[in-house]
């Protein structure tokens, strides 16, 4: 149901020894958001991020999370050998554990099929990855996130080197997604269009702190 508070920052503080990244920082995310996370490079965005999957400890303050919260990941775009030698399918399989049990076996079979119709690679299953092309990629990324069955999904500038029509269709899935499964979506992004055409507010990052910002608050100065 959304407006259930799924992420709350009190007073946290970031340090990498005497490296201030950001302190004192308060925000709320509420379930079935769309958020930006814009500002300079080095500004913590990725930090923040980190300290969300828990791979970065916070220095000081408090990170809310309901543990059972389950968070998907998709990286920036990152190109594939032409000879690679996975298709689409079986490069979103990797992401399950393999299981020699023929219910489980058959489980994974079916939980595969769905995320293939919902990401829209059904028809390019048998697809070789290092053929596709990037926007396809980046939905198989985007696939693999998706296996856990995540009620957060964080896009780590997943949209960057990819054209515009392609970055567009790539945000309308993730929109889809979002407002169909009450998906929370937090989107790092140096994207200004993106960023005012998809999500619902942002968390700017600038001199050592994070100020939640209205999509009406958000200028193109933002990402210079």
């Amino acid at each position: 149901m959304k407006g259930q508070l799924v992420i709350e920052a009190k007073n946290l503080t970031k340090r990498f020894g005497k490296q201030l990244v950001f302190k004192d920082v308060n925000f709320k995310i509420d379930d079935g958001e769309f958020i930006s996370l814009v500002g300079p490079n080095g500004s913590g965005k990725t930090t923040l991020v980190k300290i969300i999957m828990g791979m970065e400890k916070k220095t000081d303050g408090e990170l809310l999370m309901d543990k059972s919260q389950t968070v998907g990941y998709v990286p920036q775009f990152r190109n594939v050998d032409i000879d690679y030698p996975l298709d689409i399918e079986s490069f979103v399989r990797l992401n399950l554990k393999f299981t020699m049990n023929p219910k489980k076996r058959a489980e994974n079979n079916e939980i595969i099929k769905q995320i293939l119709e919902k990401t829209r690679l059904t028809h390019l299953r048998k697809r070789p990855l290092g053929l596709a092309s990037g926007g396809e990629k980046q939905k198989a990324y985007l696939a693999q996130a998706l296996l856990n069955d995540p009620q957060i999904l964080i896009l780590d500038e997943s949209t960057a080197s990819l054209d515009v029509e392609v970055k567009m269709q790539l945000m309308d899935l993730v929109q889809e997604l979002n407002q169909k499964y009450n998906l929370t979506v937090i989107f790092i992004t140096h994207d200004y269009d993106l960023t005012k055409k998809y999500t619902h507010r942002a968390l700017f990052f600038e001199n050592n702190t994070i100020k939640p910002i209205s999509v009406d608050e958000i200028s193109e100065a933002m990402f210079e």
